[in-house]
């Protein structure tokens, strides 16, 4: 099966039948039509033994890929459109495909979002996706966090850390361990919390590097400090029953992987961000707030500084 006959099969399926794709997979390029809107792009790579382990589930990997970059576009109250796959493959395996481009189609048809082209190579697993979503209003930004705004986060943090224990392990025997690994393999793009709050909020990000890493570039772009109460920190009860607290703690500040959504928001607005989120079904947590000054803290149950908390997150080079 050649790659002309790869695409056609397994992905040109995954476009959709959104009126505003003109052209989609088979030419030289796609063809959307945008009147008089703004556009977010995004794009994420994940490569095999980096991203994600070695012979990973592919229809839990296509669902995973598709997820982190909504995530993005719900950091910025984008709307997802269009999605665009360049794909590495080591062969062309049928069954890879069929499980992988299910679980693609999967996770981006949640959210309407037509794939409308891409690329396919040989080479070692590698996996570049990258949407285009479409603004309704003032997009969220990094840069609008200030001083005395509440810091929250949704959902819960440090599940996706602890499924990374079990993938290196093996485990997946227990209901709390199907369910951390559920959290890594499935995270939920909060793409509907974001419109909900976009014009109430004052900043966000995703959490894909660390709470503690991600906040940071927050502070750093808004010009202020953030202060996290670790002790705030929403923990499910799957990860108090996968390791002792502390270590829970622990990952929930500086896990990653999660892509719940941090929020900045004054408090003249947190009783309608609060409420906002529970039309949408969603969680969020306050778990710290802005101050003057810069870069990020976080405080034990005495009010005390953690003692060397990882805030740098994940990084490809350092």
């Amino acid at each position: 099966m050649d790659e002309f006959k790869l695409i056609e099969r397994f992905f040109a399926p995954l476009g959709g039948a959104r009126k505003d794709v003109t052209q989609g997979i088979g030419d030289d390029g796609a063809i959307v039509s945008s009147p008089s809107r703004e556009l977010v792009l995004a794009v994420d790579t994940l490569v095999e033994g980096c991203h994600f382990p070695a012979h990973a589930p592919p229809r839990e990997l296509g669902f995973r890929v598709a997820a982190v970059n909504l995530s993005d576009l719900a950091a910025m109250a984008a709307t997802p459109c269009f999605a665009t796959l360049a794909l590495t493959l080591p062969s062309a395996d049928e069954l890879w495909l069929t499980e992988f481009s299910s679980g693609l189609g999967e996770g981006l048809a949640r959210h309407n979002c037509a794939l409308v082209g891409g690329d396919t190579t040989r080479g070692p697993l590698t996996i570049s996706l990258q949407l285009i979503g479409a603004l309704q209003g003032a997009p969220l930004l990094r840069s609008g966090a200030c001083a005395g705004d509440h810091v929250l986060v949704s959902g819960t943090l440090g599940d996706a850390r602890a499924a990374l224990d079990l993938l290196s392990d093996g485990g997946q025997s227990t209901d709390h361990e199907t369910y951390l690994l559920a959290r890594y393999w499935r995270p939920t793009p909060r793409v509907e919390l974001a419109h909900a709050v976009s014009q109430l909020a004052h900043a966000a990000i995703d959490i894909s590097d660390g709470l503690l890493a991600d906040l940071g570039h927050i502070a750093a772009a808004s010009g202020v400090a953030i202060q996290i109460d670790q002790e705030l920190l929403p923990i499910s009860p799957a990860l108090v029953e996968h390791c002792p607290r502390a270590q829970a703690l622990a990952y929930a500040v500086t896990g990653g992987d999660d892509y719940e959504l941090a929020l900045c928001v004054a408090p003249a607005q947190l009783s309608a961000v609060l409420h906002a989120a529970r039309q949408c079904g969603d969680a969020l947590t306050v778990i710290g707030q802005v101050v003057g000054g810069q870069g990020v803290t976080c405080r034990d149950a005495d009010g005390l500084p953690v003692k060397n908390p990882d805030v740098s997150g994940y990084r490809h080079f350092r």
